[in-house]
């Protein structure tokens, strides 16, 4: 399966479900804690915002 072809199924998901892995992609990016910490703190951000209505997504 290509990238492209796992990114297309992966934008199907519920916001939840890809800022949930969205975290973990990053956290496997970078050894630091607290890139990490900060990155994880940030997704949760935008899923709460995309969950309540505050901004809205953008097709690609």
């Amino acid at each position: 399966m290509s990238t492209e072809q796992i990114e297309r199924e992966l934008l199907r998901l519920p916001a939840s479900e890809r800022a949930r892995l969205a975290e973990r992609l990053i956290a496997s990016l970078d050894d630091d804690a607290e890139v990490n910490l900060a990155w994880a703190e940030e997704v949760r951000r935008r899923d709460e915002e995309l969950d309540s209505g505050a901004v809205q997504s953008l097709p690609l």
